[in-house]
């Protein structure tokens, strides 16, 4: 009798979801999952703070302040977000506001609108906030007292 293995390891199985909020549920305040999954199809007006992965399903929302290890988004998602690993947003999803990432993939038709930083570039912030090279120059006013200019002769 032959005995065939396999050098492929297997694949690792989708997280479980530990945590679920419905879509006909609204919590105000803060969310503590530890390293537990939280789904979110409902509404979390507060804080999340989790160090597993946090998703907000398509007709979910969230406002406020989202700390997590990986953040999957086909919902919606307002305020600041400091993701350590991973932020995901899919074609549905919309995420807005200031956010902090180690890494970020965007599928077509997902939107970002705010400020998105890198985590290792986090304290690379000029003085206004803005992260250096982010940004386009501002271009430069013409003194309207043109008459102070210093002339070389």
């Amino acid at each position: 009798m032959a005995v065939f293995r396999s050098s492929k390891p297997k694949p690792e199985p989708a997280p479980a979801i530990h945590s679920l909020l419905g879509k006909d549920i609204t919590i105000k305040g803060e969310v503590h999952t530890g390293a537990k999954s939280f789904r979110v199809e409902g509404i979390v007006e507060g804080i999340i703070h989790s160090t597993g992965e946090v998703s907000i399903a398509s007709g979910g929302l969230v406002k406020g302040t989202i700390f997590a290890k990986h953040l999957v988004v086909t919902g919606r998602a307002e305020g600041i977000m400091k993701i350590t690993d991973c932020l995901e947003i899919h074609g549905t999803g919309y995420v807005e506001g200031d956010v902090e990432v180690g890494s970020l993939v965007v599928d077509e038709g997902g939107t970002l609108q705010g400020v998105c930083v890198r985590k290792d570039q986090a304290g690379k912030l000029d003085t206004n906030g803005v992260a250096k090279g982010g940004s386009l120059p501002t271009p430069k006013v013409p003194d309207p007292d043109h008459r102070k200019t210093d002339v070389k002769r």
